[in-house]
Order: C-alpha cells, then sequence, then structure tokens
C-alpha cells in the first residue's frame, strides 16, 4: 500500500519450526573504537559483559560503519547508504533523514512488534522527523548529536540544565526531566520497556550517547584509570565504556531473568570508529577518517541455540546489513530497495564462508551539502581496499594499512574505481537537498543550531545562520527567541516577526499571536550581527 511515507512493508511468516518470532535488542554506542574493548587487547579497560557477546555468539572481524555517527544511524536503521537518506552529515541540516525512508522499526510494526528506543536518535528533531514519527512506539530520547550540545533543550525554556546527570530527555514528543546518569536511565527505561512487552516480540534500540564528549562521568569511575597513569581524557571515556559494560551485563541478566534469553537476538555495535588518540588496536586513524581506525567497528551476535558460540565471522560486513539480517530474524518483509545483506548466514549456516560470494561495499563521508567523488571515500571488498580513490591496501596481509598497493596493482584501482563511480552516480540520483523541518501542527518546533544552515552557520557564538521550514498552518503561535545578551542596544530583525528593540543584558524576547506564512519558507534572524541559539514555536489555539 503506497503512504505518503513511501512503501509499507509486507507481513510475513516467522523462520521456519520458530513458534514464537524472536526479540531484538540493538546496542549501539558512540565514538567507541575497536580498542575500547578488552575482547581487541585493551590492558586498561575491562568488558567483561560486552566480551561475553562473543564468546556466548558470534563476531564479526571486518564490519564497518560510516566515518560519523548520523550517516551510520540513517543506514543501520534503513539498510540503505545514508547517501541515499539525506543523512549525510552530523549538524547544520545535514543529520536530517527523509521522512520517505522506511526504517527497521515500521518494517517490523506490521509483523507484530511493539518498538522502542532510548537514547540518542540524531535523525531529526521535529515532526516529522523523530522516531516516533518513523516507527517506534516508545521513545525516550535526547535532542540533536547528544546532550550539552546545540541541539539539547536549553534551560531557559526546560528549567533544567543539560547534563549527563539528571537530564531532561523527550518522552513520546513531551520533555520529561529524569532522575540519574544518561547510560544508567537509558538501560533502565529498556528493561522497562522489555518487561511491559514480554508477552510479545520487541525491537529495542539503545543507542547510547555514551561515551560521546563532553565526557561527564562519575569522578569514583574515573578515578581507577587515572591511578594506572591514564590521562583524564581516556579516563574518562574508559569510565564511561566501563559503565556501559556494566548495564550490558544488567540488560543480559534482566533477558535472563524473564525467561528471554533464547528467544533474544542481542547485537552489539558502535557507530564509528575512536574520536580521541588511545589504544586503537592496531588500527590506522581515528572518527572522521575512511582508514580502519575510523570505519572498523565491533558487530557481536548473541542468539542461544541459533549462533554456536565463539563463532568468527571474517567477510567483509557493514552498517547496511543489520536491517536485512533483522528482517530475515523476524521473518518481515519490505518492498523498500535495500543495499546491504543479511548476515544470519553467516552466524547459523554451517558453510557459510563457502557460499558467501564475495561483495563490494562503499563509505563516505564530507562536510557540507554535495559531495565531491572520492573524497574522503572507501571502497571495500574481501581482499582489497581503495580510499580517496587511489590508495589501495590488503586488509587481510595488512591490517594497519602501511603498504600502498596501486602502483603494483593497476589494474585492481581502475576496476574499484569503475565501481565506486557507478555507485556515486546511482547514490546520487535523487541529489542532495535536505528534508525542510515542518511547522504547523499539535507538536511544537525548537529551531535549535544543530539544524540551522548558511554560510555563517555553525555551533560557535559568532554563528548566523537560517533554518528551511514548511508551514503547514498559519497559527497562531507564542513564539520564544533566545541569544547571547548583547552588550549594547541593539535591532533584533527576524522573518515574518520584524524588527524589536533588544537591550543590553536581554537574552530572549517572547511575543504572542504570531502568524506565519503558508508553504515552504526560510526563517532567520540576527540580534545585532549575531544568530539566535533557539527559536521556539508552539501553537496559541
Amino acid at each position: 500500500m503506497l503512504t505518503r511515507r513511501g512503501l509499507m512493508p509486507l507481513l510475513a511468516a516467522p523462520l521456519m519450526g520458530q513458534t514464537r518470532k524472536p526479540n531484538i535488542v540493538l546496542i549501539l554506542t558512540d565514538d567507541q573504537g575497536c580498542g575500547d574493548l578488552s575482547l581487541y587487547g585493551n590492558q586498561y579497560l575491562k568488558t567483561p559483559n560486552i566480551d561475553s557477546i562473543a564468546r556466548d555468539g558470534a563476531q564479526f572481524m571486518r564490519f564497518h560503519s560510516s566515518p560519523v555517527c548520523s550517516p551510520t544511524r540513517s543506514s543501520l536503521l534503513t539498510g540503505r547508504y545514508n547517501y541515499r537518506t539525506g543523512a549525510v552529515d552530523t549538524y547544520l541540516g545535514r543529520s536530517m533523514m527523509r521522512t520517505t525512508e522506511v526504517t527497521i522499526a515500521e518494517m517490523l510494526r506490521p509483523a507484530g512488534y511493539k518498538t522502542g528506543i532510548f537514547g540518542k536518535w540524531h535523525l531529526g528533531d521535529n515532526y516529522p522527523l523523530r522516531s516516533m514519527d518513523q516507527g517506534f512506539d516508545d521513545n525516550l530520547v535526547l535532542h540533536g548529536g547528544g546532550l550539552v550540545q546545540p541541539g539539547d533543550v536549553p534551560e531557559e525554556l526546560s528549567g533544567v540544565a543539560p547534563s549527563y546527570f539528571d537530564p531532561l530527555l523527550v518522552r513520546n514528543g513531551k520533555w520529561e526531566a529524569q532522575k540519574g546518569y544518561c547510560t544508567d536511565i537509558f538501560f533502565r527505561e529498556a528493561m522497562r520497556f522489555i518487561d511491559e512487552n514480554r508477552s510479545r516480540p520487541f525491537f529495542c534500540y539503545v543507542p547510547t550517547n555514551a561515551p560521546h564528549g563532553p565526557l561527564q562521568v562519575a569522578p569514583e569511575l574515573v578515578a581507577p584509570y587515572l591511578k594506572m597513569g591514564l590521562d583524564d581524557t581516556t579516563a574518562r571515556i574508559y569510565a564511561m565504556v566501563a559503565n556501559i559494560d556494566e548495564n550490558v551485563g544488567k540488560l543480559i541478566a534482566h533477558l535472563k531473568s524473564r525467561g528471554l534469553e533464547q528467544d533474544t537476538l542481542l547485537i552489539f555495535m558502535t557507530d564509528n570508529g575512536a574520536q580521541q588518540k588511545r589504544f586503537n588496536a592496531g588500527l590506522r586513524s581515528l572518527k572522521g577518517s575512511v582508514y580502519e581506525g575510523g570505519i572498523r567497528v565491533p558487530l557481536l551476535m548473541k542468539w542461544p541455540g541459533k549462533i554456536k558460540p565463539g563463532t568468527i565471522v571474517d567477510r567483509v560486513s557493514a552498517h547496511i546489513d543489520l536491517t536485512p539480517t533483522m528482517l530475515e530474524v523476524s521473518g518481515a518483509k519490505t518492498q523498500a530497495k535495500l543495499d546491504g545483506r543479511s548476515l544470519l548466514p553467516l552466524v547459523t549456516g554451517a558453510k557459510a564462508k563457502e557460499t558467501w560470494s564475495d561483495r563490494t561495499l562503499f563509505l563516505q563521508w564530507h562536510r557540507g551539502d554535495v559531495p565531491r567523488a572520492f573524497e574522503n571515500s572507501a571502497v571495500l571488498t574481501q581482499s582489497y581496499k581503495l580510499v580517496d580513490g587511489k590508495e589501495l591496501y590488503d586488509l587481510d596481509a595488512d591490517p594497519g594499512e602501511a603498504k600502498d598497493l596501486a602502483a603494483a596493482q593497476p589494474n585492481v584501482v581502475r576496476q574499484l574505481r569503475l565501481s565506486y563511480e557507478a555507485w556515486f552516480k546511482d547514490v546520487s540520483a535523487q541529489g542532495y537537498a535536505p528534508p525542510r523541518i515542518v511547522m504547523g501542527n499539535k507538536w511544537p518546533t525548537l529551531l535549535t543550531r544543530q539544524d540551522w544552515r548558511g554560510p555563517g552557520a555553525n555551533w560557535e557564538a559568532n554563528g548566523v545562520g537560517h533554518w528551511e521550514v514548511q508551514v503547514e498552518a498559519v497559527g497562531p503561535y507564542d513564539v520564544t527567541l533566545l541569544f547571547a545578551a548583547p552588550t549594547e542596544d541593539v535591532l533584533l530583525k527576524a522573518s515574518w516577526i520584524g524588527e524589536h528593540k533588544i537591550a543590553a543584558g536581554q537574552k530572549r524576547l517572547d511575543l504572542k499571536s504570531v502568524k506565519l506564512p503558508l508553504g515552504d519558507g526560510r526563517f532567520e534572524a540576527k540580534v545585532g550581527d549575531k544568530g539566535l541559539t533557539y527559536a521556539y514555536f508552539k501553537s496559541s489555539v
């Protein structure tokens, strides 16, 4: 059936011989590299609970993500390359996913699944871009790319200061103050969701914002790593990972105590490589790079009775494979065009390696609106990797990417370049115009520096930008504009609102019964020569 959101998924039967459709729990951490697990040889950090997923299930040795987070999230939730989805970057309006994309949550719901997300969405904060608009029944999420970032809900509106401790989160579209540490809250909510839906199949997505900066974590968790002689940044990151591991252990125990362990596929992965320099398991470079340190990440799966403990998978794979895998596990189907391939045969098939045909994968990330061919790109096969269209590596023999083979293997370079050119043309076919933020429904609109655009837009105090919007109802609206207090009297000039005098030291302007023009538009405002920090529109009807 065709809808405004695209092609609806189709209901399908569960796997043969299976009486209950399996539950799926997907844990995704933020900026955690392979080196941030004891499984990969870290001598300072112990992660026994995460490691146990590999011990009791499968570990993928050649699994890849995008170099940064929003692109990875759109790909793993749709099974499609992020250049198709609109989520091409992490901010300035480029981390919003098109509403025509069909997420795995939308695919699973018609198959009888209850769906929940607890953590970081980072694919759009306003209607109709939110997780609750794209298939998730139960939502407790943070705004933007993380807590204590420009996308966070401002204290001036909420009364709650942004923090990893006792944060303000968004539950099903409404702001709600929480008690506790962010990671603990997300796992606590996930276990609550599991309890409430234990009698039916569920998809539980737990995307933490840890160990992403600003690295707020309890000092008592940091102290042991400082005593080891580690620098403060690394000690904080390891403390955050240790806290994640403790919560993973609680979740595993919770599934077991509820009698759900056998019926649950548990998946652990990270969104990209480490951001800061530290132990990196021998991989080259960090987050943002298409060298292995930026894109090779852990993927661990556990499904008792279906995946043999200690399974090692060496086949090349990527984030786009998660949705096809979950579809096969659940028996659900979709008419959406997927780029990925189900990984299930690699962990349940006796001769999976022999029957798994070689493939070519493509990963790329750019700042700005439109990518340039080959810039910060990687082409991956089982044997080779082409970086930026000119460097060639044999990852089996050289996982650290130290020896460039391009001069010795020109035919391989040529073949991989041709494959890339065809892929780039394909994923670029619909263009790269970002989605618009829709205004004029029952939901308030919070415009932040996460999503503003323009050549002067940034996260700094001197930033000046605008928001591309679509107004569906004229209003009236109550409007609050927040900005850095000027040192002298200035004029505020804003689209649809006109000019207003702002006194020195003033930080906000509140307006009542503002009407907006229907259709596509651009909202921009300046206080003197500075931009806003937030603009909040709420229907006054």
